[in-house]
């Protein structure tokens, strides 16, 4: 059958492409290709410097905690008739249930330990994660020693309600997690939400009295936020922090701590340093007495009446995920004004250093490595491989066509493969919709593209990207290094058009890029920032695409998988689906779209695209992007692609 692939076993010699040493590989490249990036990272990770250098205003924005508070003169009551405010006494105070306001639609809610006299110190007390403030014996203390206190519950991390019952879609992740998803592609995080409730506190105490002596005190993900708190603000005189170890192995974490750029941009020490001179205490002890507080023991309060825990959970949950909400509907008109303010260059300089993240130089020299491994009656197969970064490679196998002549010089066509693919599935597969065990082939998905452009007699590249199991990790690793899956996946592209363009049979202005879902992903992440790339073509991936990712009301959006990397830090005040494609502009950029391929719907896909079609047509060029329709399902169709390609790369033989 066309485009079947006959494998060379060449036992006596590996043969190279002319001009490359020869390539001795054995194992999984992906594999291989994983691990590699995986010990870069490590490598990273343990050569950070001691001291990097982050200010406050860094810390603020890697948190998020960026939104301006709503200010407030009391604390409010949460009763009800049935459920009085007053829920506890103790020796010389008066338990609370109260609410105060944080941000825009936002509340803390706990408990107030009010004195009977005056406070000796206010202090804010933020229990461990799944542990109300009920249960705070901290609290206790600090309100038997004549301390104001409130304590705001925290997110826990249970799952009852991460998801959404009303259309059938509910998770495991815990809640914490489900806040974490969402919100940190509008540059928001939960720390940081919790930090802004602390905050809110720390505001109504001043405003009480402007000289109070002010402690935050915080136990595991509470300790967090206190430390971040009083990082962020000087009128905290003490902050205690217990059970939170700050940067170490911050990417096992669990992935609600997962800060961008938190470990690139400081130490522990940094922090601490933005607390002091003011006390950071590890105990009890000094905490109370960096307040001037006695120490002593306090027994649990007399509860008279109680708190509907379960419902207060749900509200301060629900609050989270209408704030998100609110900020991704309000983020169109972000990156409208971003746009206009930066243009092109800056929303490309911002998308490639602030989201993706741009991988160091470094410093090695490509090193081309080929063995010629298939071969049919129209190409050579080659499979290649390029040094990008000490233990970071790129792999692919570069499909030659027979008959270039000396001199001649042929377009690429770099294709990219979807989620666990491999770079052979593009080419050389039996053209059987379905296999024996009655699952899709990668015929089915790929349509032997690469084959098939070979015959056509395009040079043609099927790349090898690391989205391979496991692979997920390599994102946790990299975002507190300021630093992404598709930082990697980048440097690999802009190595291998650097390669490209040193082939005497290659035109180096020719070459164009065509992906499949994860691979449609790298074809408005690669191409739109490098300038090497011609053309851009996005199967099956392009959407609208902040409101797949964080939405709770659609079945297909992200926050119900398992695809817990999927979120760019803080995308969606950057750059959606839409502004990624104008980043290829003046060149060409094409949609693939199956009206039944799950990953969205073609209400979705045509709005966002819409913005483009607008954009090129405005200026003058709407001949040069294009979006194809097709009846079918989350595949290649090529068939309007392959005529924009001929357009754009022109003929592929002369």
């Amino acid at each position: 059958m066309r485009g079947m692939v006959a494998a060379l076993f060449l036992l006596a010699a590996v043969v190279p492409l002319p001009g490359t040493r020869p390539l001795e590989m054995a194992g999984d490249p992906a594999r291989l290709m994983v691990n590699g990036m995986e010990a870069w990272l490590a490598r990273a990770a343990a050569q950070a410097p001691a001291k990097r250098g982050g200010g406050r205003a860094r810390l603020r924005e890697i948190i998020g905690a960026v939104d301006e508070r709503v200010p407030f003169t009391s604390p409010e009551l949460a009763a009800t008739l049935a459920r009085p405010a007053r829920v506890g006494e103790g020796p010389g105070y008066t338990v609370y249930a109260v609410r105060w306001p944080v941000l825009e639609g936002v509340t803390a809610e706990g408990l107030l330990w009010q004195p009977n006299g005056k406070p000796s110190a206010r202090v804010v007390v933020l229990p461990v994660a799944g542990t109300a403030p009920e249960d705070s014996p901290m609290a206790a203390r600090l309100a038997a020693a004549g301390c104001q206190v409130l304590s705001p519950v925290l997110i826990d991390r249970q799952s009852t309600y991460a998801g959404n019952p009303r259309i059938g879609r509910m998770t495991k992740q815990p809640h914490r997690e489900f806040i974490y998803r969402m919100a940190f592609m509008v540059g928001r995080h939960i720390l940081g939400y919790e930090a802004q409730k602390a905050l809110a506190a720390v505001d109504w105490f001043v405003e009480q009295q402007p000289a109070a002596r002010v402690g935050v005190w915080g136990e595991g993900d509470g300790g967090a936020a206190a430390l971040y708190a009083a990082a962020l603000d000087d009128r905290i005189h003490a902050a205690g922090v217990v059970g939170y170890n700050g940067h170490a192995d911050l990417w096992a974490q669990p992935i609600d701590r997962n800060v961008w750029a938190l470990q690139r941009d400081f130490s522990d020490a940094d922090i601490a340093a933005l607390v002091a001179p003011r006390t950071l205490a590890r105990d009890e002890e000094t905490f109370f007495a960096a307040l001037g507080l006695a120490r002593g023991e306090a027994g649990a309060p007399r509860w008279v009446g109680e708190t509907d825990r379960e419902a207060r959970m749900k509200r301060q949950l629900s609050e989270l995920i209408a704030h998100v909400r609110m900020l991704v509907e309000r983020s169109e008109s972000v990156r409208e004004a971003l746009w206009k303010r930066e243009g092109a260059e800056g929303v490309r300089r911002r998308v490639w250093e602030e989201v993706i993240g741009r991988l160091p130089a470094g410093g090695v020299p490509p090193n081309p490595r080929t063995r010629l491994s298939y071969r049919s009656a129209a190409w050579d197969g080659y499979e290649t491989v390029l040094d990008v970064a000490p233990d970071v490679f790129a792999y692919g196998v570069l499909l030659v066509p027979k008959g270039i002549r000396r001199g001649e010089r042929r377009p690429v066509v770099v294709v990219q493969h979807g989620l666990k693919g491999r770079a052979l599935d593009l080419f050389g597969q039996p053209e059987t919709e379905r296999g024996p065990d009655g699952r899709n082939t990668s015929y089915h998905y790929y349509r032997n593209l690469g084959s098939r452009l070979a015959e056509m007699g395009y040079v043609v590249f099927s790349a090898q990207n690391p989205y391979v199991s496991p692979f997920r990790h390599i994102q946790r690793r990299a975002n507190p290094l300021g630093l992404s899956l598709f930082s990697f996946i980048v440097a690999q592209h802009g190595r291998l058009l650097e390669w490209l363009g040193t082939l005497d049979f290659v035109d180096p202005a020719r070459v164009g890029f065509y992906g499949l879902s994860y691979g449609g992903k790298t074809a408005l992440r690669a191409p739109p920032l490098l300038e090497g790339y011609a053309l851009s073509i996005c199967s099956g991936d392009f959407n609208e695409w902040v409101r797949k990712v964080t939405t709770t009301e659609a079945p297909y959006s992200y926050m119900f998988t398992q695809e817990w990397e999927i979120p760019e830090w803080n995308l969606a005040h950057v750059a959606n689906h839409a502004e990624l494609a104008l980043l290829m502009a003046p060149r060409p950029f094409m949609v693939e779209r199956g009206h039944r391929d799950g990953v969205g719907v073609d209400e979705w896909v045509a709005y966002e695209y819409a913005k483009v079609r607008r954009w090129y047509e405005e200026a003058g060029m709407g001949e040069r992007t294009r979006i194809a329709w097709f009846n079918g399902t989350h595949r290649i169709d090529a068939v309007e692609t392959l005529d924009f390609l001929r357009r754009f790369l022109g003929p592929s033989k002369p």
